[in-house]
C-alpha cells in the first residue's frame, strides 16, 4: 500500500480514538462500573474476622448445605389427619415423564382398590410413552406443514424447530394417550434402558424431525403440491421415527395374555385383551369429568386459558386450566382427599427442599443470615421474572388439618423411587403450598357449581412460549 494512504488511514484511526475518548469523557456515566464504585462495594465486605471465618467456610461449601436452618431440623412431622392409601411408589428413573407417572399413579390406585390387585401393580409407562413420541413427532411435521408459509424468523415457527420433541408434558397428555391407544399393564410392555434414560434417543429423533421439518416446508412451498402427497411424505417419516422408537422401547403390543392376581398374589383369572379392552375394563375414565385449576398470579383469576401447541396430540385437546387464587383451590384439593382420591399435582419442586428428609418448607434454610441479605419478591413477582415456575408433577395423597379444618400441611406420592425423600413421598407446609404449588387436577364432583360454571368461558389463548408453561419432568 502506499505510504501516503498508510498515513492517512493511520490519522484516520487516531482521530476516531481520540473523539471516542473524548466522548467518553464528557458522558462519564456510561453504565460500566467505575473505580469510584467498586470501591463503594468493596466496602459491603470489610473483611473483618466474621467476614474472613465466614469466607473461609463459604469457599469449600455450598451455600444450600450451610443455610440448613439447625431450628427447624427438629420440626419434621410425618403424621397426617387425612390421608388416602398409597401403594407401592413408582420410579421414573433418569426421564422426563413425571406427568405421565402422576396421571397413571391416580388411575393405578383406583384400579388396586376397586379390582383388589396386588400393592406393586402398575400400568405399562413404556407404553404410553411410545406413542406420547409418535404422538409429538406427528404434532412437530404437521405444524411445519401448516406453517410453511411464515418465514423461519417468525416466533411461532422458531419455538417449533426449538422444541421438535420433549419427554415432559401434563395431564391433557395422559388424558388423550390413554383416550386414544388404551393401556397395558407393566407386564406386556416393561420398561427398557431408552425409556428409563430418555434424553440419548429424545435427541436423535429431534434432530431427525428437524431435518423432516425442513424438508416438508419446501415441499409444501412447491408448485403443484397436494396436501395428499404432503400426507403420505409425512407418514414415510413418520415410519422412520416409529422404527427408532420401536428399536429402542420395545414395539406396543396389539394383543397381550395377563394373569390377573389378587392382593395376596393367587391368579385370580387369565385372559387376552387388546390394550383398549384392558383399560375400559380395568381404569375406565370420563376425562372430561376431570378439571385443571392453576393458581398463577401473574394472570387474571377467574378466567379459562388455554395453551397453544401444547397437546401432546395433534387431534387432540391444548392444555387448558382456569386460574384460581389458593383460597378457592385449596378447599377443593381437602374435599378430594377426603373422598379417598388422589390427585394429579405440579408446583416447583426444587425450591427449600431438604431432599434427604422429603420436607419443603419455607424455613429450610436461612440464606438471608448467611448472606446478609433478604429476598423478599412474593410469588407474582417470582413468576413474572422468571424465578419460579411448574417444574414436576406427583401425585397429592395427605393432608393435616388443624381443629378448625384449616390445612397445616401437605403431602404427596412423588415418582423418583421408594430411597427418595421420605419413604418415596415429600411433605410440604401449606406456607410452602401457597408459595409454590402451581396446578392441580380434580374430578368435577369436587368442584363447587359456581366455579364448576367458569369452566364454560370461551379460553383466552396464550402462546406456547410463554416461560409459565414448560412441560413438567
Amino acid at each position: 500500500m502506499n505510504r501516503k494512504y498508510i498515513a492517512l488511514a493511520l490519522a484516520a484511526m487516531i482521530t476516531c480514538g481520540a473523539a471516542a475518548q473524548k466522548k467518553q469523557q464528557s458522558n462519564p456515566t456510561t453504565g460500566g462500573i467505575t473505580t469510584e464504585m467498586l470501591a463503594k462495594m468493596k466496602q459491603g465486605f470489610g473483611g473483618n474476622a466474621s467476614d474472613k471465618a465466614l469466607r473461609n467456610i463459604m469457599v469449600n461449601q455450598s451455600p444450600k448445605k450451610l443455610a440448613m436452618n439447625y431450628e427447624n431440623a427438629t420440626k419434621f412431622d410425618a403424621n397426617f389427619s387425612h390421608r388416602v392409601v398409597s401403594k407401592a411408589v413408582t420410579d421414573q428413573k433418569s426421564s422426563g415423564r413425571c406427568w405421565m407417572f402422576t396421571g397413571m399413579n391416580v388411575l393405578r390406585n383406583q384400579a388396586i382398590r376397586k379390582y383388589k390387585l396386588p400393592a406393586d401393580f402398575q400400568f405399562s409407562q413404556a407404553y404410553l410413552f411410545f406413542y406420547d413420541q409418535l404422538e409429538k413427532s406427528n404434532l412437530f411435521l404437521q405444524a411445519m406443514i401448516d406453517t410453511y408459509r411464515k418465514p423461519m424468523t417468525d416466533q411461532e415457527v422458531e419455538w417449533l424447530f426449538k422444541n421438535p420433541l420433549s419427554d415432559g408434558g401434563q395431564f391433557t397428555g395422559v388424558a388423550n394417550l390413554i383416550d386414544k391407544y388404551g393401556l397395558v399393564p407393566a407386564e406386556a410392555m416393561p420398561e427398557t434402558y431408552n425409556t428409563n434414560n430418555t434424553s440419548s434417543i429424545s435427541s436423535l429423533i429431534s434432530l431427525k424431525l428437524r431435518e423432516y421439518g425442513l424438508e416438508l416446508r419446501e415441499k409444501a412451498a412447491q408448485k403443484g403440491m397436494t396436501a395428499a402427497k404432503l400426507e403420505q411424505r409425512k407418514t414415510e417419516m413418520l415410519a422412520t421415527v416409529y422404527r427408532m422408537l420401536a428399536l429402542t422401547m420395545g414395539e406396543p403390543p396389539q394383543r397381550f395374555t395377563w394373569q390377573q392376581k389378587d392382593a395376596g398374589g393367587k391368579v385370580v383369572e387369565v385372559a387376552e385383551y387388546t390394550p383398549m379392552e384392558f383399560y375400559k375394563k380395568f381404569a375406565q375414565t370420563d376425562f372430561s369429568k376431570y378439571y385443571m385449576v392453576m393458581n398463577d398470579p401473574t394472570r387474571e383469576y377467574y378466567k379459562v386459558y388455554e395453551i397453544q401447541y401444547d397437546r401432546h396430540v395433534y387431534d387432540g385437546q391444548n392444555w387448558r386450566y382456569l386460574n384460581l387464587p389458593m383460597e378457592d383451590i385449596a378447599p377443593m384439593c381437602i374435599a378430594s382427599i377426603k373422598d379417598s382420591t388422589m390427585m394429579y399435582f405440579s408446583c416447583d419442586v426444587g425450591k427449600f427442599l431438604d431432599s434427604e428428609k422429603g420436607l419443603m418448607d419455607m424455613n429450610n434454610y436461612d440464606y438471608e443470615s448467611l448472606l446478609g441479605t433478604t429476598f423478599g419478591m412474593d410469588k407474582k413477582q417470582r413468576v413474572s421474572t422468571f424465578a419460579s415456575g411448574s417444574s414436576h408433577a406427583m401425585t397429592l395423597c395427605a393432608v393435616d388439618l388443624d381443629k378448625e379444618g384449616k390445612p397445616i400441611k401437605w403431602m404427596v406420592e412423588n415418582s423418583w423411587g421408594i430411597g427418595s425423600g421420605w419413604q418415596g413421598n415429600l411433605i410440604m407446609t401449606n406456607e410452602w403450598f401457597n408459595e409454590y404449588m402451581f396446578r392441580v387436577v380434580l374430578e368435577e364432583k369436587y368442584i363447587p357449581a359456581r366455579i364448576l360454571e367458569m369452566m364454560n368461558q370461551k379460553p383466552v389463548m396464550l402462546p406456547a412460549w410463554d416461560p409459565m408453561f414448560a412441560p413438567e419432568e
